[in-house]
């Protein structure tokens, strides 16, 4: 079997099981890497010894992350379970990547405060989700119309990590502005009609069972992308949605002009969000809930908290100053 062959082959188990592209290309790159480390060997001609060695030159050489350690043991996994239908078995004498123990790094309420203020538009409201929702950076973009429920202030989070579905909150103060973002959006999305264009990505190949659901309204980004691009994948040219690292630069930057001294990051909005509720009286339980941690059971999603709505919490973005919390002129697709 060809290397190219070989490869086209992980492609294409990785797509049948319908893994995001970010997965498809850390689990395409880890493969490769761990052929070239062992001389463009083919896999079927190695096992686990030789995972081993690449697993502990990771760590001992390349000096990983640990999660990036595990990054390329589920890659290489995969690859011999799903593709060369030959599960790994026990893989010793690894010498693992150190998983540093260290504190997530919190904002004071005064700091997210001067981190939001130096946005506007879009922007601004993205920022002031990810600390007023708690929801991860992909969470955010990955948002379609039709999870957002502004009635009950509540967004719907499809696919979070660990491929659960969960509800977090939407704070009361964001509700106007991104009622009129919508709107906006909306406007984009019939010119884009108009053109010709206008279908989004469908999960789970709902493209095909649904023809039409690509270009409807509840369908769509609710942070869409400013112009058409090629999907990698089936090559056609439709709207994306908005870029994590044009947000996550642009968080970095802010972070400077605003003279916080942390290492800030949009993850860290999340942890500041989880801190603050914490500091407000809400039980451990419910935070977990609303962060989506992994080792909350599904169940637990249906609380007595959430099933009295986005109004039984009142989020952190409400215990803002009053002029962080205003909603800024020109909310509008950039």
């Amino acid at each position: 079997m060809a290397r190219g062959l070989l490869m086209q082959q992980v492609r294409e188990a990785i797509r049948v099981r319908h893994y995001s592209v970010r997965t498809e290309q850390a689990y395409t790159f880890w493969i490769r890497r761990f052929i070239l480390f062992h001389r463009k060997r083919h896999p079927s001609e190695m096992g686990e010894p030789e995972i081993a060695a690449f697993l502990s030159h990771l760590a001992t050489d390349r000096h990983v992350a640990a999660s990036t350690q595990n990054t390329a043991l589920n890659a290489i996994a995969f690859l011999y379970r799903n593709v060369l239908k030959r599960p790994v078995g026990m893989i010793d004498g690894v010498v693992r990547a150190k998983e540093p123990k260290r504190l997530p790094v919190v904002l004071t309420r005064d700091e997210v405060a001067h981190l939001l203020a130096q946005f506007e538009g879009v922007p601004w409201l993205m920022v002031a989700l990810l600390y007023g929702s708690g929801i991860r950076l992909m969470e955010l973009l990955r948002l379609r119309a039709k999870d957002v429920d502004l009635d009950k202030h509540v967004l719907v989070v499809r696919e979070g990590k660990g491929a659960k579905d969960r509800i977090t909150i939407l704070p009361g103060e964001l509700v106007d502005p991104l009622t009129h973002h919508l709107s906006s959006v909306r406007v984009q999305h019939s010119r884009d009609l108009e053109r010709g264009a206008g279908r989004v990505y469908l999960p789970f190949a709902l493209d095909r069972k649904y023809p039409s659901a690509a270009t409807e309204w509840g369908w769509q980004w609710v942070f869409p992308a400013a112009g058409l691009s090629v999907d990698p994948r089936t090559g056609e040219r439709r709207r994306h949605h908005y870029l994590p690292s044009t947000l996550q630069k642009a968080i970095a930057v802010a972070v400077r002009a605003a003279g916080i001294e942390k290492p800030a990051s949009a993850h860290t909005l999340r942890h500041s969000f989880a801190t603050h509720l914490l500091e407000n009286g809400y039980d451990i339980r419910t935070v977990q809930e609303l962060l989506g941690h992994a080792d909350v059971k599904t169940t637990q999603i249906y609380t007595h908290v959430l099933n009295l709505g986005g109004n039984a919490v009142r989020s952190p973005f409400s215990f803002l100053p009053p002029n962080a919390s205003r909603q800024p002129k020109n909310i509008k697709p950039h």
